[in-house]
């Protein structure tokens, strides 16, 4: 197979491409302009610096395009612009790097929050002793929106600590080997009003895009605990912090934001209850490197003419059955 172009939308540090020498001519663009100069060239594009909307601002029109794009995040929807719908190109993203972290923060979080460790900080900073009781996680109930491998990593980690968990997908299926069923999008708001703890954990789609407003945190219970560790657009954040206000919610935690980084005139900042994280939940030490590992073992692939895993379903807005090609 002749030398390949893997054109790079890199942020700063680099993805470690040794791998490549010999085998395929390494580009890099910092941004939009140097992406659409050097994109006629590519044969691969990898979209390392994920957070950029280079990719949608630099997209040829009726030029070459590259016949594989890797995104190095779970989530898709920077890339879900009409002329990458439209075009033949495959979309791999990185599904199975950020499971199990994002699911440990997301434990983390709740048995924070029950145990109102914030709380005991805050106490300990004032040199104040004063006892407190705290809610038990064992026996309380959560609803997990999303049912893709993050999602069920999570349900995973608390059905461990004792949590009774419902997963919700876009349709009902049933039969589930660790959860039994898996309930359809539609039934999230009579679920609602029975969970302590509400987690989004869904792909960003049309359908999913404000998903969390004022209806959806009216419903939950003022006791209950929402946390949003998918991407920014599924929540109406003045409502979210409207319900804080009003103490609707008993608390929340968010990792990620319409805006990023939040700006500090953010009310988010200052509503009572709410953990605020800068897009960190699946960032463990050694995260880059896995990121890189899993595109060279897909570069691979992609060099002997393999199916590719991780194909993103562009229509639905991710990986849909086993990931692979076809």
């Amino acid at each position: 197979m002749p030398e390949s172009c893997v054109l790079v939308l890199d942020a700063d540090p680099l993805p470690r491409l040794d791998r490549l020498a010999g085998r395929a001519r390494v580009l890099h663009a910092d941004g939009a302009a140097a992406l659409a100069r050097q994109l006629p060239e590519a044969d691969v594009l990898l979209v390392w610096d994920f957070t950029s909307d280079a990719v949608r601002e630099a997209w040829p029109g009726a030029g070459a395009r590259p016949g594989w794009v890797h995104t190095a995040s779970a989530g898709v929807d920077r890339l879900l612009f009409p002329e990458l719908l439209s075009a033949s190109t495959i979309v791999t993203n990185a599904r199975g790097v950020f499971d199990r972290p994002i699911a440990e923060y997301v434990a983390g979080l709740v048995l924070a929050m029950a145990k109102d460790f914030h709380g005991s900080w805050k106490l300990q900073q004032e040199r104040r002793w004063r006892h407190r009781e705290t809610f038990k996680v064992y026996g309380s109930r959560a609803v997990v929106v999303g049912s893709g491998p993050i999602g069920r990593k999570i349900g995973s980690l608390l059905l461990a600590l004792g949590v009774e968990v419902t997963l919700t997908g876009r349709r009902e299926r049933t039969g589930d080997p660790e959860f039994g069923r898996v309930a359809a999008a539609g039934e999230l708001p009579a679920l609602l009003p029975e969970a302590d703890w509400v987690v989004c954990a869904a792909p960003l789609t049309e359908a999913t895009r404000g998903l969390f407003d004022a209806d959806a945190f009216a419903r939950m219970k003022p006791t209950a605990h929402f946390i949003n560790i998918g991407r920014g657009g599924h929540v109406v954040e003045p409502d979210l912090a409207a319900a804080l206000h009003a103490g609707a919610l008993a608390g929340a935690a968010l990792d990620v934001f319409a805006t990023e980084p939040l700006p500090d005139t953010s009310p988010l900042w200052d509503a009572p209850g709410l953990i605020v994280s800068p897009h960190m939940s699946g960032d463990t030490f050694g995260w880059r490197d896995d990121l890189a590992e899993q595109f060279l073992d897909n570069f691979d692939r992609w060099s002997a003419g393999e199916p590719l895993f991780n194909v993103v379903d562009k229509q639905l807005g991710y990986v849909s059955g086993a990931g692979e090609a076809a």
